[in-house]
């Protein structure tokens, strides 16, 4: 299969990186890094690299953040990056990408716990995993030509304990690997239409 994988030098990504490494044709994409560049806030750039790859069996994304901070001093201005990398931009890989993703290909975004189960401070990041979710949900529908789409919703992974472990108190740490399992089953299966939930 010939894959895509945005975000293939992040946390995640290196993880699903290596596992697709081998038996397939993978290209990783990101903003300074990987075989091409995009920048998820651009569709102009989401076009480009398409244009340049030409079809795919599979896009994944696993980039993208958000904004951490007071609610009671949060303002839109805060939020427009998460709102234009992490929600449009997964969004725009489906809505461009749906024209270059080969019959019964797929589409893997990432969402996280935070849709259900926000850290403290993190109502952004709760409202952009959120509507991730959402938006996949409603995609599976309109989708053509047997391309499916889903979404791998990780909790706190075992590699992000140092960097974000102190936001997520009494959080159950995730295994890679079972998260990396999420991804191969969103991939190389025939599941559609789902959140797949990776909390511990």
């Amino acid at each position: 299969m010939k894959i895509l994988l945005i975000g293939g030098h992040g946390t995640i990504g290196r993880r699903v990186a290596a596992a697709f490494a081998d038996g397939h044709e993978l290209i990783t994409a990101g903003r300074s890094s990987g075989d091409v560049r995009v920048d998820l806030a651009s569709e102009a750039s989401i076009e480009t690299m398409f244009q340049q790859l030409g079809t795919v069996d599979a896009c994944i994304c696993t980039a993208g953040t958000g904004h951490y901070g007071d609610f009671h001093a949060m303002r839109q201005a805060d939020m427009m990056a998460g709102v234009a990398g992490k929600l449009f931009g997964q969004v725009n890989l489906v809505l461009i990408g749906q024209r270059y993703l080969t019959a019964g290909g797929s589409f893997t975004l990432t969402s996280g716990i935070a849709a259900e189960h926000p850290a403290r401070n993190g109502a952004c990041v709760a409202m952009l995993n959120g509507a991730v979710n959402s938006f996949v949900l409603a995609a599976a529908q309109e989708l053509r030509h047997g391309q499916r789409i889903n979404a791998v919703s990780p909790g706190l992974v075992e590699d992000s304990r140092e960097r974000y472990g102190d936001r997520f108190p009494g959080y159950n740490l995730v295994p890679m690997p079972k998260l990396v399992n999420a991804y191969l089953l969103s991939v190389l299966g025939a599941v559609t239409g789902k959140v797949l939930k990776v909390y511990s």
